[in-house]
């Protein structure tokens, strides 16, 4: 059905979200020239990156972000374009080893959930037989440990509840410069990063932090946020870096969303509060909640998104009130 409408003659622009191999697919066909005859944009996945900034972290702070890295793999039980899947920390920080179980407890604690997409088995048999010393985690998940740049776990978007680490030898500035290089060398996709560290961190950085940002090559850059939040802006542009080609697709052409039709659009950065409320406020961040409802280990996240959508149906000032008090039971 797909081919037949991408070919049809009433069809002028084709639009497709999926992977690499789903867009060549289409425009190839299995040949070595373009076949498809006319104008195709793209919004495809790829390995996205979770760059963790080594810094002084509390134990609730590590518990917290935990769960923010658990959220940004398993939301939608994994099977999202977005989902981070590679998390890149300083081997030398010194939380190093407590925020990796940290890590591996929050998946452990959020509602399993069946592997409802195709192939998803067959990838996690793959990724295991790939990495033997992968650490299993309670519900289906793998927690992987990968050192060098051309480990499969970099260019194999595994889209399931695979978790790698990558660990470089640097701090400071120098772990930025060095994270920022290896993602945008070795990574498969471009379509989003996540930089996750704490406030005190990201000022002493102070422009190198910046100019690190401006460097990576991604559509979206998600700073103490996950790069959903970019997606679920209609406002925001959405796609991958620009520059790709039709021979070498990566994470797509083009951009969707992009409610303000900006033209020749780089990327979008989005930029979140490191601590939840009220422990924002005391540290002078802008925090409204206890916990994002679209957490994975949110109490009331269901209730909440069933608020969200009744308020979306039928809208009303009078429902907001429930919806506050379900998001605050979090």
């Amino acid at each position: 059905m797909g081919a037949y409408l991408a070919r049809h003659p009433g069809i002028s622009h084709v639009h497709i979200t999926g992977s690499a191999a789903t867009d060549d697919a289409i425009v190839f066909g299995g040949s070595r020239t373009p076949g498809l005859g006319k104008p195709i944009s793209s919004e495809l996945g790829g390995v996205s990156p979770i760059i963790v900034l080594p810094g002084r972290w509390s134990a609730r702070d590590l518990r917290y972000q935990a769960e923010h890295v658990a959220t940004m793999r398993l939301h939608n039980g994994g099977y999202n374009c977005i989902a981070g899947q590679v998390l890149v920390l300083s081997s030398v920080w010194p939380q190093k080893t407590a925020f990796l179980d940290a890590v591996a407890a929050a998946p452990a604690a959020s509602p399993a959930r069946p592997a409802w997409y195709p192939g998803s088995d067959e990838r996690m048999r793959a990724a295991r037989a790939a990495y033997p010393a992968a650490r299993s985690i309670p519900g289906g998940r793998l927690l992987v440990a990968a050192s060098a740049s051309s480990e499969a776990m970099l260019t194999t978007e595994y889209f399931a509840p695979v978790l790698g680490v990558v660990e470089l030898a640097a701090s400071g500035q120098s772990f930025l410069d060095l994270a920022v290089e290896t993602v945008n060398r070795d990574f498969l996709g471009t379509l989003g990063a996540n930089i996750l560290g704490a406030p005190s961190t990201i000022r002493q950085l102070g422009p190198g932090f910046e100019q690190a940002v401006a460097r990576l090559r991604y559509g979206t850059i998600a700073i103490n946020a996950c790069t959903g939040v970019g997606f679920l802006s209609a406002a925001a542009p959405w796609g991958a870096f620009p520059g790709h080609t039709l021979d070498n697709v990566q994470s797509g052409i083009g951009v969707v969303h992009n409610a303000l039709l900006l033209d020749e659009v780089e990327r979008t950065v989005v930029r979140g509060p490191f601590r939840p409320f009220p422990r924002s406020v005391v540290h002078g961040e802008w925090a409204l909640l206890p916990k994002p409802p679209w957490f994975v280990s949110a109490r009331s996240g269901t209730l909440t998104a069933r608020l969200l959508t009744e308020f979306a149906a039928r809208p009303s000032v009078r429902r907001l009130s429930g919806i506050l008090a379900a998001a605050f039971r979090a």
